[in-house]
């Protein structure tokens, strides 16, 4: 036997017992009750809401650099698309699951309602570790499973986008794929792909712009722009630099970044430019000379007027919580903080900026590059940065309204914003028969 071709056994990668009804999908679904209540909507019509619309999950054989077989989990949701077509990302990831996945396309499904755009709610991944793929086994993988899930995604269909570990190159290999397989180039159907493909400028920087953004409107809302605001961010990947470097330029302070290696903290502020030349010339960021090294953990816990989590989700939980010393928390993640957490940072008065404000920038210029595709045009960075704010901006504006109104959390206000248009487009559409 060809030593290349033998099985290793089963891979630990697949997990065909996971239900998409976890733990995460639970705590997205709790919120969507409490809004739910503010709207005072019937149960019935609540129901489908609260269910993805489908759910596939896939194997995802590919072959390694070795001739070996591994075979991957991969997995696509479908939440409501009472709004138009799918939209939501592709995450590489080792704790992909289903839940997961169903979680945050509800989530995509009350970004895109909230920023008014034409879609539903959608959101795969693979459970994989990519950091320890080779890029041609990462091409392979791709390529498989965007084939696997074709007959789900389209322009029309879904449109997928990248998410954690995933980029502009697995965009062009999505794209690549659907394309082959009609046997004509079909740009709109993924976005985030390279400009040179039919990519849309701005749309790398978009997510960390409009979380920047959103940053300062809290300041402006609890009055904090007389002075320089503290900042710590959790993440320093390409959202969290975008938010670093935007909000430094602003006139903000900040005083703490992080990695996945750990963080650094200065009380009287970072060097940015000093700072960002380091990591450019591949030098790890705990070795940075003007700042003391800090845990992650520790991180989110310093002093500070603005805490932007930009890494994971559920960083913030019931245990530390209570400990913040924040006054504004900018989710620059999907679900960075818990249910049981809202509720002691409401106590504490401090202010959540929900992700499906604060992040939905990433698909709100996703919708940009859309609409460039299937109609053959090209915006200008300026073009793109002026939409982007303006809408970012009617939405923060619509949120505080809210929020002021029935004296709710922001997050609970922007959920039923969102719930509310979902409900009203299919009362519009009807129940077929």
């Amino acid at each position: 036997m060809n030593k290349k071709l033998e099985s290793k056994g089963p891979s630990v990668e697949l997990h065909p017992g996971n239900e998409w009804e976890n733990v995460d999908f639970l705590m997205v679904r709790s919120r969507l009750d409490k809004a739910a209540q503010l709207l005072k909507l019937d149960p019935s019509d609540l129901e489908p809401m609260r269910h993805p619309k489908r759910c596939l999950s896939v194997v995802v054989p590919a072959r390694m650099d070795d001739g070996s077989v591994r075979a991957f989990a991969g997995y696509r949701v479908h939440h409501d698309l009472a709004m138009g077509p799918g939209k939501g990302g592709i995450a590489f990831h080792k704790g992909v699951n289903l839940g997961e996945v169903a979680s945050i396309a509800m989530l995509m499904t009350w970004k895109c309602a909230l920023m008014k755009l034409p879609f539903g709610g959608a959101h795969g991944g693979i459970c994989l570790d990519p950091s320890t793929l080779s890029k041609g086994e990462l091409e392979r993988i791709t390529r498989r499973f965007t084939s696997e899930i074709i007959a789900m995604i389209g322009p029309d269909q879904d449109i997928p986008g990248p998410d954690l570990n995933t980029n502009q190159q697995t965009m062009a290999w999505m794209m690549d794929t659907f394309s082959v397989n009609k046997g004509y180039t079909v740009p709109s159907v993924v976005t985030g792909k390279p400009v040179s493909i039919g990519g849309s400028v701005g749309l790398v920087p978009a997510t960390g712009y409009g979380v920047a953004y959103c940053a300062k409107r809290a300041a402006e809302y609890l009055k904090l722009e007389g002075k320089s605001p503290t900042v710590v961010i959790q993440g320093l990947g390409t959202v969290g630099s975008v938010v670093a470097n935007s909000l430094h330029q602003a006139g903000f302070t900040v005083v703490a970044v992080s990695d996945r290696s750990g963080g650094v903290y200065n009380p009287k502020g970072l060097p940015m430019p000093k700072l960002t030349a380091h990591i450019e010339s591949g030098k790890l960021l705990q070795d940075f000379k003007d700042a003391q090294s800090v845990t992650n953990e520790e991180l989110l816990e310093l002093p500070c007027d603005i805490l932007v989590p930009c890494a994971v989700a559920h960083v913030i939980t019931g245990a530390n919580a209570a400990r913040l010393k924040c006054r504004i928390l900018v989710e620059g993640a999907n679900s960075p903080t818990t249910p049981e957490a809202d509720e002691i940072l409401d106590a504490n008065k401090v202010l959540v900026m929900p992700d499906i404000v604060a992040n939905a920038s990433g698909v709100t210029a996703g919708y940009f590059e859309w609409v460039q595709g299937l109609m053959r045009l090209l915006w200008t960075d300026e073009e793109v940065f002026q939409r982007l704010e303006t809408l970012i901006g009617q939405a923060c504006d619509n949120v505080f309204a809210t929020a002021e109104k029935h004296n709710s959390s922001l997050r609970t206000a922007a959920i039923s914003i969102a719930v509310g248009r979902i409900f009203e487009a299919r009362r519009l559409r009807g129940l077929y028969p």
